[in-house]
């Protein structure tokens, strides 16, 4: 089975999880687009969905799924997105895609999370994958000395423009002991956005697809 065929088993054992008659919280990324297209066969059954990214809004809507501003849905009953990496705690590693920081508004604000993956993104220790940082334009060579300073490499991201009109450095070199204590310290650092950690909203379950099947991990 090769890793694609993974990303869509969990993307459509999520499936079993969504509420139906509500709105649907929609991430970024390849398991994800697996995960819209499982969502269409039962699209009859939910409101709509509110999308973490352009990308997906295409995809959504070219399933004739309605796509809601989260701004006028307020709280969320489940988000369902995918990690480039997850530790045992279900804290994750996220924004390969580049849309972290929509997708890390949209898991605040709802009631449950639900990561989909293949079982190569559960680690022991996040950092393996590179970390990326959203950064405002103007701030990109100053983000990246205080960076330095707390010991990462950071790579900035060319030619990629987030959907917020930011820039991503991607830092490597990391090994993420305490990911709640990095997030808050990279989000203090000004001119950053937001970072790919989702420590201090992890997932509350996550799908990993197997040779074996659908994978079910909780938080230890």
């Amino acid at each position: 089975m090769t890793a694609d065929e993974m990303k869509k088993q969990a993307a459509y054992a999520a499936l079993e999880h969504i509420d139906t008659n509500g709105i649907v919280g929609v991430g970024t990324g390849s398991t994800v687009n697996h995960f819209i297209d499982a969502l269409a066969t039962i699209k009859h059954k939910i409101e709509g969905a509110v999308s973490s990214s352009i990308v997906s809004t295409q995809r959504l809507e070219a399933h004739g799924i309605q796509v809601f501003d989260l701004n006028s849905v307020g709280q969320i009953a489940i988000y369902v997105d995918g990690a480039d990496e997850s530790n045992h705690n279900l804290q994750l590693i996220k924004g390969g895609g580049g849309a972290l920081t929509r997708e890390k508004i949209i898991a605040a604000a709802s009631d449950k999370f639900v990561c989909i993956a293949d079982e190569s993104k559960l680690v022991d220790i996040l950092g393996t994958f590179p970390l990326p940082v959203e950064v405002v334009p103007m701030a990109r060579s100053y983000v990246a000395r205080e960076i330095v300073k707390m010991g990462g490499q950071p790579v900035y991201r060319e030619g990629f423009i987030t959907d917020n009109s930011n820039v991503i450095l991607d830092v490597h070199g990391l090994e993420i002991m305490e990911p709640i204590t990095l997030e808050k310290e990279l989000n203090n650092i000004v001119g950053v956005v937001s970072n790919g950690l989702f420590a201090m909203r992890p997932a509350d379950v996550l799908l990993l697809g197997s040779e074996s099947g659908t994978k079910t991990v909780y938080a230890k």
